[in-house]
């Protein structure tokens, strides 16, 4: 089953609505840059590489929106769009980098009318779109090879096709073993606290027939310490030069164990996920998102009235904690500030 997760077309963004699955599937429509901008923080649409393809295209739609000004209006509205859409979301760096990959556009193209900036725009954002399904499937056949013949894997959050424009990151390698013909079973972190595993992860591996059981948070360190884990492989949101690696909060306590009982880690994230800018984890922007998402499930209060929370999107492992990161230019492993910045662009 082949999922879309975002499609432009018509001059509009389609996404699939994740915050309704898995008890139904609809589609978000996106018309204007603010309705992307909403989408994202929303969570409308979430994971690092669609949120960066997402980003590009809220730009495309910005130009639309304003190709009949005059050209010096049109450059300062289009300004304005890059920030908005810059900053819908804090950690995610593939965000950033589709929005400097649509800015690189403009940059270039100054000398065009803005209809045609327009095309340009829209061209760049298709673009990247076809790279990251490219991209994934290859960074799947690199992580296949890592997975032995018969192998238990556990996963965290959502790193599928559903934080992807399509085939995914950590589930592309889950994916890759299992057409290639390998015995494999995944547990799926359930991943308070918008349960994305429940939610997204096991949807996707259902709707594959990968064999796979949902498990609550708490259950997968029990797991490792039984033996009934062979690795572990994740998405990223950004990952500093020194493989320090943000992802979904709770990464961090599984590497802690899996260190502990000497299980691999893997990290699996397109080398757009790497900040070439930072040199560590300690420079990476920690979301904080609403506390009801903790305080309520469904709309439905769990925890009382007053109490407080706090509730950061991602955490940090630390490089000494990863056992390699899996790529579309192949597997990074230790040292790994020397072997990632031999990929620098």
């Amino acid at each position: 089953m082949e999922i879309k997760t975002l499609e432009f077309k018509d001059e509009k963004l389609y996404l699939i609505d994740q915050r309704k699955l898995p008890n139904s599937f609809e589609t978000f429509v996106c018309e204007t840059y603010k309705d992307v901008d909403f989408a994202i923080k929303d969570m409308v649409v979430r994971g690092a590489p669609a949120i960066g393809a997402s980003g590009a295209y809220g730009v495309v739609l910005g130009a639309k929106e304003y190709k009949d000004l005059e050209k010096k209006d049109f450059l300062e509205k289009m300004e304005e769009i890059l920030e908005v859409l810059n900053s819908s979301r804090p950690t995610a760096v593939n965000l950033m980098w589709g929005i400097k990959r649509m800015r690189n556009v403009i940059e270039g193209n100054k000398e065009l009318s803005p209809k045609e900036i327009y095309e340009k725009l829209k061209e760049e954002g298709n673009k990247i779109a076809k790279e990251d399904v490219e991209i994934n499937k290859t960074m799947g056949e690199y992580g296949n090879t890592l997975i032995p013949e018969k192998a238990t894997i556990l996963t965290h959050c959502n790193a599928g096709a559903l934080a992807t424009v399509g085939y995914g990151t950590a589930l592309g390698v889950i994916r890759s073993a299992f057409y290639s013909g390998k015995d494999i079973f995944v547990y799926a972190d359930e991943t308070r606290p918008r349960l994305q595993g429940a939610k997204l992860t096991s949807w996707e591996l259902v709707k594959e027939e990968i064999p796979c059981k949902l498990i609550p948070d708490s259950v997968a360190a029990t797991l490792i310490r039984d033996g009934k884990i062979d690795l572990i492989v994740v998405g990223a949101d950004r990952i500093a030069t020194n493989g320090d690696t943000a992802n979904k909060i709770g990464t961090f306590m599984l590497s802690v164990v899996a260190k502990a009982y000497n299980i691999p880690i893997y990290i699996a994230a397109p080398i757009s996920t790497i900040d070439f800018d930072i040199e560590t984890g300690e420079e990476i922007v920690i979301e904080e998102r609403d506390d009801e998402e903790v305080t309520h499930i469904q709309g439905k209060r769990i925890a009382p009235e007053g109490v407080k929370v706090y509730n950061p999107a991602f955490d940090v492992t630390p490089n000494e904690n990863i056992t390699a990161i899996i790529t579309e230019k192949g597997i990074i492993k230790p040292p790994f500030k020397e072997n990632i910045l031999k990929l620098r662009p």
